[in-house]
């Protein structure tokens, strides 16, 4: 794409990287539509785990884009060591998904989502790179590529573009994309973290896009044995081939990952089994008193209807209020004992956080 330097800004007292593109590649169409699309992208984000644009402009004829000066390496260089320790991949992971959840709801779908493109800095932090490829908003799907960066377009109508080993089923057709997109490639990523080899990667080109359409990944447990179900069920949910079978949101991937370390709320209570089990499509930013009062409902009638008593009339069910604080809930499910309510709130503007609670406690 361009040239990377290191440099001072003297105004500011600080390192920065400056990525130039060449003057002569600036009359490239592709590449300065590129290098124009990554600086748009890139800058309309703000968040930790997306590297940070400076500023942006251009020098006899030549575009630039000052950003952050990153300190660490590629993923891809952590994963030539081969597999990463659980607990650490839980933790990339999870920084992965904010990043992807801040651009998606800014409408900005990355579509070249790998190892390549994430950066991990000398204290731990995941930074997303490369928004080159990312679609804007934009319906049309016009991005194209190299093999090891980006691939040509192969068939028409479509466009393939994306990094062969990385890609979607629908990036492999040519179809358009959305954040679910970038959800099966965070999926390959994740399976490799977990087993140090690469899901869907073939001899040939041919026979990884083959892959990525008709075959599964290897068994995580064949590789790792340590891995837990719950992990295994959020990679393999991941790498569904449909797009409808997937994780609807990165909310909901994140959600999902935030469970599985998390252990304490209102009561005691260790969560990772009973949100790994998420497959209905999301409860997003429903005020919590009607989320829990209509599954309160649910149960008062399935229990009703139940039993000798099964034609007569329903009891009226009971109502009972569970939280008293101003926010939102994004999910909320019963644990398998049917009185414990596991949920995701956010108070007072704050971030959302994990909760449990048990119904007749309030």
């Amino acid at each position: 794409m361009g040239e990377v330097y290191r440099a001072h800004d003297s105004r500011l007292n600080r390192d920065v990287a400056i990525k130039l593109l060449p003057a002569e590649f600036a009359h490239h169409e592709d590449r300065l539509r590129r290098f124009e699309q990554e600086a748009r992208a890139t800058s309309a984000l703000n968040h930790p785990n997306i590297l940070t644009v400076y500023d942006i402009g251009e020098h006899e004829g030549s575009p630039f884009m000052v950003t952050e000066l990153l300190e660490g390496e590629e993923l891809r260089q952590r994963l030539d060591h081969g597999p990463i320790p659980l607990r650490k991949v839980t933790e990339y992971a999870q920084q992965i998904v904010s990043g992807l959840s801040a651009a998606h709801e800014k409408g900005i779908v990355h579509r070249d989502l790998k190892p390549e493109n994430l950066f991990i800095t000398n204290d731990d932090r995941v930074k997303i790179l490369d928004f080159g490829l990312a679609k804007l908003r934009e319906p049309k799907t016009t991005s194209q590529g190299s093999e090891d960066a980006t691939m040509k377009a192969l068939t028409n109508p479509g466009v393939v573009m994306g990094t062969a080993g990385y890609m979607s089923p629908e990036q492999v057709r040519g179809q358009a994309t959305d954040y679910r997109s970038d959800i099966f490639s965070f999926g390959l990523i994740l399976h490799e973290m977990i087993s140090g080899r690469r899901a869907l990667q073939r001899e040939t080109m041919a026979e990884t896009m083959s892959a990525i359409l008709k075959e599964e990944p290897e068994e995580l447990t064949k590789s790792n044995p340590n891995v837990s179900p719950a992990l295994d069920r959020i990679v393999r949910r991941c790498l569904e081939k449909k797009p409808e079978r997937r994780f609807q949101s990165t909310s909901d991937l994140g959600f999902a990952l935030e469970s599985l370390s998390a252990s304490t709320g209102s009561s005691s209570l260790t969560v990772p089994e009973v949100i790994a089990e998420l497959e209905s499509p999301r409860l997003s930013r429903i005020p919590i008193l009607y989320a829990l009062g209509f599954l309160l409902l649910l149960g008062g009638i399935v229990a009703g209807l139940v039993g000798t008593r099964l034609f007569r009339q329903a009891p009226v069910p009971n109502y009972e209020q569970l939280t008293f604080r101003r926010g939102f809930v994004y999910h909320a499910r019963f644990a398998p004992d049917g009185q414990t309510i596991v949920y995701s709130g956010a108070w007072n503007d704050h971030p959302s956080e994990i909760f449990s609670t048990r119904a007749g406690l309030s």
